[in-house]
């Protein structure tokens, strides 16, 4: 088994022969879990597309630096572009969903209230969520070989999240349709919207029905808020991405 170097997310600019000093996070992991030296070769990524190959140059308890090697742009983004409307969740069900969408490629992620939702954030709490929810997308990255993080944007109303919609396809999950992907053509982007886990409530099925969504059935199961992207974005990837090997 080849054993990959570490990847670490740092919003830095990669330039080779250039020094980057790892964050505080980071730095910890690198030096005191992984427990690596001067030497140690290790893969920097910027958020933005590009990858670096690195190497220690010093590793101690207060300070850890890594020397850029060389720079490529990243290779595993999906030439489709999801932007995911997800209804908040608690706890762990809501990183599940973000941790999954992004490994599965997702272009954007927008939290949502909506009616049978059981979250409502405000103020300096939804600050520390929307944070945290950013951290879990990053982390993803680094595990999944992004080089590039996709937005988690800061919730909205679901009203205020489909007035601003435009994708070539808009996609809703609704039990009770019969929508199939087999039946539409490759779109240039996608908008996939999940509603919570007690479902959407009538009338907001009505208003994304009305903002150009199509309905999506995904079998004869009730999938879990936090399980219905998995199985939404791997189809759509399959479909129209890069899940099958030719993207």
């Amino acid at each position: 088994m080849i054993k990959r170097s570490p990847r670490i997310h740092v919003a830095a600019d990669l330039r080779v022969g250039g020094d980057v000093v790892l964050p505080e996070g980071p730095a910890r992991h690198v030096a005191r879990v992984l427990r690596l030296g001067e030497g140690a070769a290790l893969r920097l990524f910027d958020g933005a597309g590009l990858e670096a190959s690195a190497v220690l140059v010093e590793a101690s308890r207060k300070r850890v630096v890594a020397r850029i090697e060389s720079v490529a742009p990243g290779t595993a983004e999906s030439p489709l572009a999801v932007h995911l409307g997800q209804a908040i969740s608690k706890g762990d069900r809501m990183d599940y969903a973000i941790q999954k969408a992004v490994e599965l490629g997702v272009a954007a992620i927008t939290p949502l209230y909506t009616e049978h939702g059981d979250v409502r954030l405000k103020g300096e709490r939804e600050a520390k969520k929307l944070a945290h929810w950013q951290a879990v997308a990053a982390s993803a990255c680094e595990q999944c070989g992004r080089a590039v993080v996709p937005a988690v944007n800061p919730p909205l109303a679901l009203a205020e999240w489909l007035a601003g919609r435009d994708e070539t396809l808009r996609l809703v999950l609704h039990p009770d349709s019969a929508g199939a992907l087999a039946q539409q053509s490759a779109p240039a982007s996608v908008a996939l919207l999940i509603g919570p886990e007690g479902g959407l409530a009538e009338g907001e099925v009505v208003a994304a029905r009305e903002a150009g969504f199509a309905p999506l059935c995904l079998g004869p199961r009730i999938l879990r808020t936090e399980t219905a992207p998995v199985v939404a974005l791997s189809l759509l990837q399959y479909r129209f991405g890069d899940l099958d090997g030719n993207g």
